[in-house]
């Protein structure tokens, strides 16, 4: 558990850095009392403590070798990556062939990549976090 003095203590500090006026500091300074006899701060408190159990969970996951467990990122990145390529690449060539060469004049079937470009981007910049990770030597690149 995060003991909630270390928390309170971390938080007059950032307070005293943060607010330069004397006055507003100690308003300041009073809230986060108040925060902590109202339990607010062992909320708070509690929220970290879930946090680093989560990316500890997250860490476990990605040592394991069960497509089950550690699976369902690529595939997610593979189902959008199918989707992109169907919108951007696949229908494209084949609607021009279907139209020129066959004469078909129905629809194709649109996919909605709102979604699936949202998650992509979202992927790729978390691939490209970890990247520059990797290049800096932070510690979880080891």
């Amino acid at each position: 558990m995060f003991p909630i003095g270390a928390l309170l203590d971390i938080g007059s500090k950032m307070i005293d850095k943060f607010f330069p006026d004397p006055a507003a500091a100690e308003s300041a300074k009073l809230k986060l009392l108040e925060m902590q006899q109202n339990g607010e701060l062992a909320q708070l408190a509690a929220a970290t403590d879930i946090a680093k159990l989560q990316i500890q969970n997250n860490i476990e996951e990605a040592k394991s070798t069960n497509w089950f467990i550690a699976g369902w990122r690529p595939f997610v990145g593979w189902v959008c990556a199918f989707a992109l390529g169907y919108v951007a690449v696949i229908e494209p060539i084949i609607r021009f062939v279907a139209k020129v060469f066959v004469g078909y004049s129905g629809e194709f079937p649109v996919i909605d990549t709102d979604l699936t470009m949202q998650v992509l981007m979202g992927l790729l910049g978390l691939g490209a976090m970890r990247s520059v990770e990797k290049v800096k030597g932070g510690e979880a690149s080891r």
